[in-house]
C-alpha cells in the first residue's frame, strides 16, 4: 500500500463524519445558504430589482423573485459576459462555464470564488465516502483516467471561459496529477474520436484502477481497447476496479460496459452540474443518491404536473415528500436565483435526503396528454430487456402523430441492439406492457384505442455515434436526450 492510500484512509473517516452530520442537519444548513445568499446579493443588480434587502422569509423571496430557466436570466448574464460588475453576484465571476443552449446557443454559467471549492470537494467528497465504507484504498496509487472536455479556457473581459470538465481539470489536488490520465496536450484534442485513439495510446500500458465519464464515451474507449488488443478490459487494467460516472442513468448502458470489462466492478454515480455540484452516491448499499445541502446551494421544488401551471406549488427542502417527481430549482452562491436547471427528481429517502434523477422536464412525450418521463422509458425498456438477455446500446423515442401507413398514432422507439431479441414483436409488446404498468395515462389511451402499442424501429450499432458526431457532440459532457415531444431529433437522426 503506499503512502497516498495510507493517508486516504484517516481523511476518509474524517469527511465520513462531517458529511454525516451535514447529513443530519441539512434544513438548517439550507435556512443558513437562503440567509447567506439573499444577504450577500442584496448591493447587486438583480438584488436590487427583486428587493433582496426586503426579504426575511422563503415566502417573500417566492413572491419577489420568479422561476427562469437561462434565457428568463440571459439578460443579467449578457451583462456580466459584457465586462459587468455586481451583476448577479457581488464583484465578478471567476469562471464561466460554457456549455450549449438550444434557443440561447452559447450557456455562459457564471461560477464564483465562493462556489468553485464545493465543485472541487464533492468529487472528492464521493470517493472518500466510498474508501470509508469499503476500506478499498489501493486505486489511489494507480492510474486515474477523467474522460472529460478539453481544459483550453479563453477569457472574456478577464473571465475564464470553458467547459465545466476542462474547469474543474485545473484544480485536481496536485497529490493526484502525477497520477491523472491522460497527458495534459491530449486532453487539450477538440476532436473526439482522435483524442480517444491518442487516450488508448497511452494508456494501454499503464495500471489503470479507476475510469470517469459519461458511460457512451467510456463505452467508445473501451471499444477501441478491445479492437486493438482483442482482450477484456479486466485483462488490460487487471486492477481496475471503480468506475465514476454521471450525467445520465448508468442502467441503459451498464450490461454492455460490464460485458466489456468482463467483471462487474463498484461504480459511483454523481451530479455534477455547472451551476452546483447537486449529489452524489454516498454508499455502495442505499439507493439514490445524497443531496448535498451544505455545497452554496439553496433547493427549491415544483411537483412535476404542476410546472406549466400559472402558480405551481414551490416549496423548499422541509416540505419535500418520497416518490414525488420535482422539477429541481436553484438558488446558488455564484447569482443563480429561481434558476430552472431542467432536471426531474424525485427522494427516495428523507432521512437523509436522497434523490434519483429522473428525467429533464423538456425530455418528455406528452402528444396525447400522457406526459411519458425518461424514468419510465428506462426503467420500462430495461425491465424486458433484461428478463430476454437483450442487450441495448443506446435509444430515444419519440411520437408518431401522424402514421404514414394510417391507423393509429402511437410512441416510436429507436434502438441500437448489441445483442437483438429473438422475436421483436414480442419484445416490443412487452416493453409497451411495461410502460402501460409505469404510466397510468398511457395506459388509458392504449386501453382507449387513442393509441396503438409501441413500435421499436432498430438502427446500426453505431447510429447514434455517428448521429453525435453530425451534431457536433460526439465525447464530453453530450447525452442523447431520451424523449422528445416532436420528431426533430429522430428525423436527423434516421
Amino acid at each position: 500500500m503506499g503512502i497516498k492510500a495510507l493517508l486516504a484512509k484517516p481523511f476518509a473517516s474524517y469527511i465520513k463524519r462531517k458529511v454525516e452530520k451535514e447529513s443530519r442537519d441539512a434544513l438548517l444548513l439550507q435556512q443558513n445558504w437562503f440567509n447567506q445568499i439573499i444577504g450577500s446579493a442584496q448591493n447587486t443588480s438583480f438584488g436590487k430589482d427583486h428587493h433582496f434587502s426586503e426579504i426575511d422569509t422563503y415566502e417573500a423571496f417566492k413572491k419577489n423573485v420568479p422561476i427562469r430557466d437561462y434565457e428568463g436570466l440571459k439578460p443579467y448574464i449578457d451583462k456580466i459576459v459584457a465586462g459587468g460588475y455586481d451583476i448577479l453576484w457581488p464583484g465578478r465571476p471567476l469562471y464561466f462555464a460554457k456549455t450549449s443552449g438550444t434557443t440561447s446557443g452559447v450557456k455562459y454559467i457564471p461560477i464564483s470564488k465562493e462556489s468553485i471549492g464545493f465543485h472541487i470537494n464533492s468529487a472528492r467528497n464521493a470517493l472518500l465516502l466510498y474508501i470509508a465504507e469499503t476500506s478499498k484504498v489501493n486505486f489511489v496509487d494507480g492510474k486515474l483516467i477523467f474522460l472529460s472536455g478539453s481544459p483550453i479556457m479563453e477569457k472574456k473581459h478577464g473571465v475564464f471561459v470553458g467547459r465545466l470538465s476542462g474547469i474543474v481539470n485545473h484544480h485536481v489536488p496536485a497529490y493526484l496529477r502525477k497520477n491523472q490520465m491522460p497527458s495534459y496536450a491530449t486532453n487539450c484534442m477538440e476532436d473526439w474520436e482522435e483524442k480517444v485513439s491518442k487516450i488508448t495510446d497511452e494508456t494501454l500500458a499503464e495500471d489503470m484502477t479507476l475510469i470517469s465519464g459519461i458511460p457512451p464515451w467510456v463505452q467508445m474507449y473501451f471499444d477501441l481497447i478491445k479492437s486493438r488488443t482483442g482482450k477484456a478490459i479486466k485483462d488490460v487494467f487487471p486492477n481496475f476496479n471503480l468506475f465514476v460516472y454521471g450525467g445520465v442513468n448508468f442502467e441503459p448502458y451498464r450490461a454492455k460496459i460490464e460485458e466489456s470489462i468482463g467483471k462487474k466492478i463498484d461504480t459511483i454515480e454523481t451530479y455534477p452540474a455547472s451551476e452546483g455540484f447537486i449529489a452524489y452516491q454516498d454508499s455502495q448499499h442505499a439507493d439514490g443518491l445524497l443531496l448535498l445541502a451544505n455545497n452554496g446551494i439553496f433547493y427549491e421544488f415544483i411537483p412535476v404536473h404542476e410546472f406549466y401551471n400559472e402558480t405551481p406549488t414551490r416549496i423548499s427542502l422541509a416540505e419535500v415528500e418520497l416518490k414525488v417527481n420535482y422539477v429541481l430549482i436553484l438558488n446558488t452562491n455564484a447569482g443563480l436565483y429561481g434558476y430552472n436547471i431542467g432536471d426531474t427528481v424525485k427522494f427516495v429517502s428523507l432521512s437523509p435526503y436522497r434523490i434519483k434523477v429522473t428525467g429533464r422536464i423538456k425530455h418528455y412525450i406528452s402528444a396525447f396528454g400522457e406526459h411519458v418521463i425518461g424514468e419510465e422509458v428506462e426503467a420500462a425498456l430495461l425491465s424486458v430487456a433484461n428478463n430476454q438477455g437483450v442487450s441495448i446500446i443506446e435509444f430515444t423515442v419519440a411520437p408518431q402523430v401522424n402514421p404514414p401507413e394510417g391507423g393509429l398514432p402511437y410512441h416510436e422507439w429507436f434502438v441500437s441492439f448489441e445483442r437483438l431479441p429473438v422475436d421483436l414483436n414480442q419484445f416490443a409488446k412487452e416493453v409497451d406492457e411495461a410502460m402501460q404498468q409505469k404510466n397510468i395515462y398511457y395506459n388509458d389511451l392504449i386501453v382507449g384505442n387513442i393509441l396503438q402499442g409501441l413500435k421499436i424501429r432498430v438502427l446500426p450499432p453505431d447510429a447514434f455515434i455517428n448521429f453525435m458526431k453530425l451534431e457536433g457532440k460526439l465525447g464530453g459532457q453530450n447525452k442523447v436526450p431520451r424523449l422528445s415531444n416532436d420528431r426533430k431529433i429522430v428525423d436527423r437522426l434516421v
